[in-house]
């Protein structure tokens, strides 16, 4: 179990949990649009993956990766010069998504071809761009330096 998952929820003043915030309880008690069944149970093990998952496309320079990949195979020095970073920080990003399942590298002569491993990843990080760009991040613009 991760350590978030243990965090208790703190209880709001008229003795529900939550944060008592008027964005809290704007979405607390907005209809659900998206179907009036609840969400399936998960087990520990696959809510786990996911959170890797997610951590491991968590970083800017992982996203534009994907990003690139999304369009086609690509080899290392075709992503340094799309994305303007070295070669070794593009190898060590590599290897991360490699690790979390997110990129497949496949050896041609001299070179590495990465490509996703498939189309789901890349809906995910096309779709938090999206939603950044149409303005729906709480905070735009701002980063939380990671410990």
């Amino acid at each position: 179990m991760s350590p978030d998952a243990a965090t208790p929820v703190p209880e709001r003043s008229d003795g529900r949990a939550g944060s008592g915030t008027a964005l809290a309880d704007a979405h607390e008690h907005a209809p659900r649009e998206l179907g009036s069944t609840t969400a399936p149970r998960r087990t520990a093990g696959t809510l786990t993956a996911a959170g890797d998952l997610l951590r491991a496309l968590a970083a800017p320079v992982r996203i534009a990766i994907v990003l690139q990949l999304r369009e086609g195979e690509r080899c290392v020095h075709e992503l340094v010069d799309a994305l303007s970073v070295a070669q070794p920080l593009i190898s060590q990003h590599l290897r991360v998504l490699k690790s979390a399942g997110v990129v497949h590298g496949e050896r041609h002569g001299r070179e590495v071809m990465y490509r996703l491993v498939d189309e789901h990843l890349a809906h995910i990080v096309v779709d938090a761009v999206t939603h950044v760009e149409e303005g729906g991040a709480a905070v735009r613009g701002e980063h939380r330096e990671e410990a």
